[in-house]
């Protein structure tokens, strides 16, 4: 009787071993299938930035060029200044970053560890500006900032980082309510305010979700197209983005040089997500998951 149970028991192992071999196999295919598909778009633009021009008009198309121009990242660099506009794009950055940053970790902390009447009915609300549509506050946005004579200059694209972010408010809102309440008690005991807290004993133990918000603020910045356009009238003031409109003229397109510069244009993301991808994942893990 022993024996038999002993088999079935070890049937049963068995069985479930490969079931769970099975859905571990179908789980890698459809990781490898996703990665697939999200990476070849970059693929196609790599090959297609070292392709000729002749080899990029051609039909059908092809995805690997004939002879690779490893020069069309040097020659499409040249054809506009675009160091001087990745230096206009970094400005932007760098103040959006540091609005963002300040300003929505210090709202975060007062919805977090400060006790005041309609809090929770404010906080509320600034969740709820996250369901209203960018483009609902295109317009009146746009007209406000030429009435104030913004446009053509760099202040609406920096200004509204230091307005808050309702996102961002709730990711470091979630951050800080994973630290202990007794740490800020024990500093108000010695005397602390809370700017001293907040820029002394909070902003120290909240790197992840600082390091997340920044490289969110980064990427966002560094990619956006539709704000430059709207503002900068200035070709001196053109943005990295902005500036690869050089590439497509009336009725032709430059492809190779324009997915040369694109893809360049991503590096500089990909290199901080990789330096900073454990920041980000743990902000991103720690910030969504406390209730």
């Amino acid at each position: 009787m022993m024996t038999r149970q002993k088999e079935k028991n070890g049937s049963s192992s068995k069985q479930k071993f490969k079931r769970d071999r099975v859905t571990d196999l179908f789980m890698f295919f459809i990781l490898c299938l996703g990665a697939v598909i999200i990476l070849f778009p970059i693929i196609w633009m790599v090959c297609t930035a070292l392709k000729s021009p002749q080899e990029v008009a051609q039909y059908p198309p092809t995805l690997i060029p004939q002879v690779p121009m490893f020069e069309n990242f040097a020659i499409a660099w040249t054809k506009a200044p675009f160091t001087r506009y990745t230096l206009n794009t970094l400005v932007i950055v760098l103040f959006t970053i540091i609005g963002n940053v300040l300003v929505n970790s210090f709202v975060a902390y007062g919805f977090a560890k400060i006790e005041f009447k309609g809090r929770k009915p404010l906080f509320k609300i600034v969740l709820a500006t996250m369901m209203i549509p960018g483009f609902v506050t295109l317009v009146p946005t746009y007209v406000i900032f030429s009435k104030i004579g913004w446009v053509g200059t760099y202040l609406p694209l920096i200004i509204p980082a230091f307005t808050g972010n309702a996102f961002h408010i709730f990711m470091m809102r979630q951050f800080y309510r994973t630290i202990p309440n007794e740490l800020m008690e024990a500093a108000k005991v010695d005397g602390a305010g809370h700017f001293y807290i907040w820029g002394k004993l909070m902003m120290p133990l909240i790197k992840p979700i600082l390091a997340t918000i920044a490289l969110v603020s980064f990427k966002g910045a560094w990619s956006d197209f539709q704000g430059p356009l709207l503002y900068i009238n200035d070709q001196k003031l053109y943005t990295l983005q902005l500036g690869l409109q050089v590439f497509k003229g009336q009725g032709y397109t430059e492809w190779n040089y324009l997915m040369a510069v694109s893809f360049l244009s991503m590096i500089p993301i990909l290199i901080l997500f990789f330096c900073f991808q454990n920041y980000f994942i743990e902000g991103m893990n720690v910030g969504g998951a406390v209730k």
